[in-house]
């Protein structure tokens, strides 16, 4: 697949300054002024590049460059506003900021795509609304509940107390970022490439990480439209015997966590029988949530979905980290609250997608598995799986063999700590 004339560049080295950090949200107020003063602006020069693209089929140069000098300054104000970069923005515009927007000189259009583009845009205004993108970012206005404003403000006290933005919610932060400055790139009629939902798109070189607890989705891209039609029907009798497991699994975890305060590691019966519980909600989500099309198991076996939840053999766990382990799992749970707002969204946006195309698309495959791979992180750290925190953006699993192909088996994307 080429690249997406909208890409963001991020030079970024994490550091950040304790005082401008704490007063953040005030020193970002003359930009805020200044983003709705010249959005006004951007406004009425969007509705004439509208008109003009319509009837020539091409954005006036002078208006693409107008329009993509405001785009890319209000990207600045939000990585700077959102923790996701930390020098004081410029109020040009101008390229060079740690967290930067390029867009590709203006080329010809599809006039109907022109034409019928607010309608057009709808799934991606939703999708954009719980990354933080359609509302947080561009003078729209803050609003709770996003992606970005999880990450923001995470990390403004991860900031206060070790100076420094953790990789995962900047990327986090980023990943909404980038697919609101497409999105909005979008609507302005910069370019008619719809935004693309792909993490690994929207960023660019991910981290490689081996987590003990992680998500690997493969299989293939083609939905059956009648299963995809009664998902939630067919997805019943796993959703009653997921409950009921769960009543036991309950019961098993707390035993788990009395005796790995006494020993240090969790007894391998209980582990294996709470791993085996994870995975089996692993694959039942990933069937209602439409990120796998096969219908499930009843046991939870591994290897045996093409959604898998991959699970390291625990060893000895800090006992401190143990006995305080829910009130340490509250960031993670605010994050993943974020996250199960996007697999949410993906499910509905695939759902009626797969129903016209019979097919899954890629970019809202990988953004379910993004979100339901952190949630797999947060499961197994909750379980006791594992003591190792749940990492918040997205990245590729370490591997030595190829590198998968488009359609076919996707790195995991799971969800430093949070």
């Amino acid at each position: 697949m080429d690249s997406h004339p909208i890409q963001l560049h991020i030079d970024d080295d994490l550091s950040r300054t304790r005082l401008t950090v704490f007063f953040r949200l005030l020193l970002a107020l003359p930009h805020l002024l200044w983003v709705a003063l010249w959005g006004i602006a951007a406004f009425v020069a969007a509705l004439a590049n509208w008109v003009l693209t319509l009837i020539g089929g091409k954005s006036p140069d002078g208006l693409h460059g107008f329009l993509s000098s405001y785009l890319r300054y209000v990207t600045h104000v939000y990585a700077y506003l959102s923790l996701a970069a930390n020098p004081y923005p410029r109020p040009d515009g101008r390229p060079g900021y740690p967290v930067d927007v390029e867009i590709a000189p203006a080329v010809r259009q599809n006039r109907w795509s022109v034409g019928f583009r607010i309608v057009l845009a709808v799934p991606a205004l939703v999708l954009g609304g719980q990354l933080g993108a359609a509302t947080f970012e561009y003078g729209a206005g803050a609003r709770g509940g996003g992606l970005i404003q999880a990450a923001a403000v995470l990390g403004w006290f991860a900031i206060l107390a070790r100076t420094s933005m953790p990789r995962g919610l900047r990327d986090a932060a980023v990943y909404g970022i980038a697919y609101g400055a497409q999105l909005w790139a979008y609507l302005f009629m910069l370019t008619d490439r719809y935004p693309n939902s792909d993490p690994a798109r929207a960023l660019g070189e991910l981290p490689a990480r081996e987590p003990p607890v992680g998500l690997e989705a493969g299989g293939e891209l083609r939905r059956s439209r009648l299963t995809v039609f009664f998902r939630v029907l067919l997805a019943l009798p796993h959703l009653v015997w997921l409950a009921l497991w769960g009543v036991v699994a309950l019961v098993a975890v707390i035993a788990s966590w009395v005796a790995t305060l006494f020993t240090g590691r969790p007894p391998q019966a209980l582990w294996r029988f709470l791993a085996r519980y994870l995975r089996y909600q692993t694959h039942v989500y990933a069937y209602l949530y439409l990120i796998a099309n096969p219908f499930p198991g009843f046991a939870g076996s591994p290897a045996s979905y093409p959604v898998e939840a991959l699970l390291a053999q625990s060893g000895v766990q800090n006992r401190w980290k143990v006995a305080f382990r829910i009130l340490l799992a509250i960031p993670a749970i605010i994050v993943a609250g974020a996250y199960s707002g996007v697999l949410w969204t993906v499910a509905v946006l695939a759902w009626f997608a797969a129903l016209v195309t019979g097919s899954m698309p890629e970019g809202l495959r990988n953004a379910g598995a993004l979100a339901l791979g952190y949630g797999v992180q947060l499961g197994g750290y909750l379980l006791l799986l594992t003591d190792s925190y749940p990492y918040s953006g997205p990245y590729v699993r370490a591997q030595t063999g190829p590198d998968p192909s488009p359609g076919g088996p996707l790195p995991a994307l799971a969800p430093e700590p949070a």
